[in-house]
């Protein structure tokens, strides 16, 4: 290959390593794309459930401290909550008005009333009472969330809003729709 021949296939070589090269220094490796994100093991389990409730309810049970996503056939996702302190519980119906990744919380009035301590607010991370996410119910102050206090998790111990584990909220936050109906009963 003499001449301008020689050149083109020169310039041709150069540009296909060229792009090989950029291909694969900008390109996600096989091994990562191979490999789905694991979602955290959740300690909802599908169980019978008796109501006459659409897909995708909420059904907040106090007394067994208890929350059911309505899957419909006569089956519900269960998770363990926690549960409002007895002079904070309310039974009613909401709906899920927000949905909220990595929440920033904001403490009410009366919390920061009988806790003078608490910040304005906290924004994200280990520290946040409201966890990885949350779901806000209604107009009022009341949510679904995950915790920085898994141990609280099937107790009485909360201002009235619904605490799961932070893996659960998460894998609910992914079930759930705005508007979804919330029902809390005792």
């Amino acid at each position: 290959m003499d001449g301008m021949a020689g050149i083109r296939m020169k310039a041709a070589f150069a540009s296909i390593a060229a792009a090989a090269f950029l291909l694969a220094a900008f390109s996600e490796p096989a091994a990562a794309r191979a490999r789905p994100e694991a979602k955290p093991k959740t300690n909802g389990e599908i169980v019978e459930f008796d109501g006459d409730y659409a897909r995708g309810t909420i059904v907040v049970r106090t007394d067994e401290k208890r929350l059911y996503y309505v899957l419909g056939d006569g089956q519900a996702l269960r998770y363990p909550v926690a549960v409002g302190e007895p002079r904070f519980q309310w039974t009613g119906e909401l709906w899920v008005s927000s949905k909220q990744m990595n929440p920033t919380w904001r403490p009410t009035a009366r919390m920061r009333r009988e806790n003078p301590g608490l910040p304005v607010s906290m924004g994200p991370g280990p520290r946040n009472p409201l966890g990885q996410r949350a779901l806000y119910l209604g107009w009022g102050e009341y949510r679904i969330h995950g915790t920085n206090a898994p141990h609280t998790v099937g107790s009485a111990a909360s201002s009235g809003c619904f605490r799961m584990h932070n893996a659960d909220a998460i894998d609910l936050f992914d079930r759930v729709h705005i508007g979804a109906p919330v029902i809390v009963l005792q």
